[in-house]
């Protein structure tokens, strides 16, 4: 059975966006007759190994992934030994690794690596200097494509000119549409697990708690939100190194009861978090290359207030299908809040137009479909 190996330099303990995409992907190689070896750094949860599984799926542990070291190498020559793929994808893995010309010395016929970077805060794109192309083009001259899955990705992968532009595809990220089924009782179920009274308004943001997803700023909106509507309720999912500094920050703030921090949770889908919200806020600081939670709240026919950094007005269509506003702008961020929390009618009028693009833009089956189409794979 031919074979696609997958390295994932992240630690499958959630179903997320990552773990969706494998699944998907290896639905769509099995119909093909293809097998699909998916590593990771760590072994899946219970639960998401259960959800990765198939007939096709083998699952493979290749811990410290990331940058060049030995043992990670004889991992990986050991791994591309025993399924002897004829594809192999790397996602996670830093664009430089030992891992393109490892692949050609075991007769990989095709490599391929996706650029999933988020930048810094205003980024601006530039050209690498001459020895850092050199450099950068020795090492991956056994890459066949480098996958962008954003216009902005893709700009700014391109402009550093680390590989040959002819060498790059923009395929967009998706949300796996068959797991998206609205339910009122998952929703409530949600509200009484975390103790929220159902006539609150949740303002909902997933993500990790780090600066650069703009914690502070959402905390500084939320007290400006409750000064006038005390009946918000923000409702922050994640995890992170700044979550206790955070938390101690809204006490002082006077926002104690207005916040709940849910922790991380194992799949915002099926433990409602997407059902009980009625905004969902995405208020990076970095420029964020794609916005998978604001694909996932739009496909729940759910506003989105934004940040305008990276790809996100890709997804957010400024008045149509959400808000965008100025990175740390805590003023309109508090605005648009109140304007959406006050207003049913145009929560569902955006809400309907974001599931749309979603559907037009970002669905996943579709997307991966253009993957597969990119690796050449022919039904065996």
């Amino acid at each position: 059975m031919p074979t696609l190996v997958s390295v994932f330099g992240v630690e499958p303990f959630r179903i997320g966006g990552t773990e969706t995409y494998a699944r998907e992907l290896s639905l769509q190689l099995n119909s093909a007759g293809w097998k699909s070896v998916l590593c990771f750094l760590t072994p899946p949860t219970p639960e998401v190994r259960e959800f990765l599984e198939g007939p096709n799926v083998s699952i493979e542990i290749l811990d410290r992934a990331v940058g060049f070291n030995r043992r990670a190498i004889e991992t990986m020559s050991e791994i591309l030994r025993k399924h002897r793929p004829e594809i192999l994808h790397l996602h996670y893995t830093g664009l430089l690794s030992p891992y393109p010309w490892l692949a050609r010395t075991r007769s990989v016929k095709k490599v391929f690596f996706t650029d999933h970077a988020s930048q810094p805060a205003a980024h601006v794109p530039t050209r690498a200097t001459w020895w850092k192309r050199v450099v950068a083009r020795l090492i991956n001259l056994p890459l066949t494509k480098v996958i962008c899955v954003s216009q902005y990705g893709y700009r700014c992968f391109t402009a550093r000119d680390l590989v040959p532009a002819n060498r790059c595809q923009m395929i967009y990220n998706g949300v796996d549409l068959t797991r998206v089924a609205e339910n009122a009782e998952r929703g409530a179920a949600f509200r009484k697990r975390f103790n929220i009274a159902g006539d609150k308004k949740i303002v909902l943001q997933v993500s990790w708690i780090i600066p650069e997803k703009g914690i502070p700023d959402l905390m500084s909106a939320a007290r400006k939100v409750i000064e006038r509507c005390a009946n918000v309720q923000f409702v922050l999912v994640g995890e992170g190194n700044f979550r206790g500094e955070y938390m101690r920050a809204a006490q002082e703030m006077g926002l104690g009861k207005h916040i709940t921090w849910t922790g991380l949770l194992a799949d915002p889908f099926t433990e409602g978090a997407y059902d009980a919200a009625d905004i969902v806020c995405q208020v990076s600081r970095w420029e964020e290359v794609f916005g998978w939670v604001i694909a996932e709240a739009m496909a729940y026919r759910r506003p989105i207030i934004a940040t305008r950094v990276g790809g996100i007005p890709e997804l957010v269509s400024d008045g149509e299908t959400g808000y965008l506003i100025d990175r740390g702008d805590v003023d309109d961020l508090a605005s648009k809040i109140l304007d959406l929390a006050e207003n049913p009618t145009k929560r569902l009028q955006l809400g309907q137009a974001g599931s749309d693009t979603v559907r037009a833009k970002f669905e996943l089956r579709k997307n991966v479909a253009q993957l597969v189409e990119a690796y050449e794979v022919s039904k065996s």
